[in-house]
């Protein structure tokens, strides 16, 4: 299980928003998004390039911390 902290999500839209990018990276499974912590969880099925999910998740509107 793999944990990042993201900044800038403040509502249910920004969870989707996140959840619906790594959703397109392959390998990424079981994705969990904690507004209240700023908390997104995921399992690697393969391994993923951390700079593609920084990529991913800065392209959505949000920074990863």
């Amino acid at each position: 299980m793999t944990t990042i902290n993201i900044k800038g999500m403040s509502c249910n839209h920004c969870v989707m928003a996140v959840m619906k990018a790594l959703g397109e990276i392959e390998g990424i499974e079981n994705i969990n998004v904690n507004l209240a912590t700023g908390e997104v969880t995921f399992e690697e099925a393969i391994p993923v390039d951390v700079s593609v999910i920084r990529e991913k998740i800065q392209k959505a509107g949000y920074e990863v911390v």
